[in-house]
């Protein structure tokens, strides 16, 4: 049977950009307290902790309270393992909210443990519809992975189960949705900028472009000179970049042709 979410105490281990958001998160539910941040840093967990209701911080894992009901892992995947060694044992719940990491990383720490992912991209200071944001669940048990998908109710209506495989595509489709489209923007940006312009002249171009891939889809969407085969453009293009960016609008530009040409013709 599912558990009750009311007069649950949550732990966050971790005060960077997605602790940040689902720590602000679960404060807001009536019945849920959040009682601990624990950052490597203390001025990290101190900053988080004073936005909340009533969490104290701390950077010494030995001082991590053991009373808690959920504790949620949100740390650098790398330096999990190294974390949880140290932590207290015990029977809580323990989840972590990581798009790679496999939930048997927590298996030592309880046999309850698992697995909340949300899948969006946060920054500490850029507000969030939490009840917006996909969240991937995942269980050591049926059970557990119903008490998992209780707290994240709280915080989101839009809660699902991914298993490990599942969640590391997801994670992976989201580089590319999300990272690499963001860098491309940081470098149309900076190409911008040395002609004295500002990116909001590319804002237009950027919303059209996100709503045809929303409402229609992305390979529908699909323009510019790539997609019609020309080269000369594509030339006169890559001779105007440095070479680390002119070798990637060729590399981009070949694989777009490939895709909507010989790959269509197969």
């Amino acid at each position: 049977m599912s558990i009750s979410v009311s007069g649950k105490k949550i732990v966050f281990l971790g005060a960077g950009n997605v602790a940040t958001h689902l720590a602000r998160a679960f404060d807001k539910v009536d019945g849920i307290d959040v009682v601990q941040v624990y950052s490597r840093s203390l001025e990290s967990a101190s900053v988080l902790s004073e936005s909340l209701s009533h969490a104290s911080a701390t950077d010494c894992i030995e001082d991590i309270c053991t009373c808690a009901d959920l504790y949620i892992v949100s740390l650098v995947d790398d330096a999990v393992a190294g974390v949880l060694a140290s932590v207290p044992h015990g029977n809580a719940l323990w989840v972590h909210t990581s798009g790679s990491l496999p939930k048997e990383i927590l298996s030592a720490v309880s046999f309850r443990h698992g697995v909340l992912y949300p899948l969006q991209t946060f920054s500490k200071d850029v507000e969030v519809d939490m009840a917006e944001v996909p969240i991937f669940v995942e269980g050591s048990t049926p059970d557990v992975e119903e008490d998992i998908r209780a707290f994240a109710g709280k915080i989101s209506d839009r809660v699902y189960q991914a298993d490990g495989e599942r969640r590391r595509k997801m994670h992976v489709a989201a580089v590319f949705a999300c990272n690499f489209v963001n860098y491309f923007w940081t470098v149309a940006d900076d190409l911008l900028k040395e002609e004295g312009l500002g990116l909001d002249v590319l804002h237009p171009l950027m919303r059209e472009t996100m709503r045809k891939a929303i409402v229609a889809s992305p390979s529908s969407g699909q323009t510019g000179p790539a997609v019609r085969g020309d080269r000369k453009v594509i030339a006169i293009h890559s001779s105007m970049l440095p070479s680390k960016f002119a070798d990637i609008y060729t590399t981009m530009s070949d694989m777009i042709y490939d895709h909507y040409h010989n790959h269509e013709q197969n």
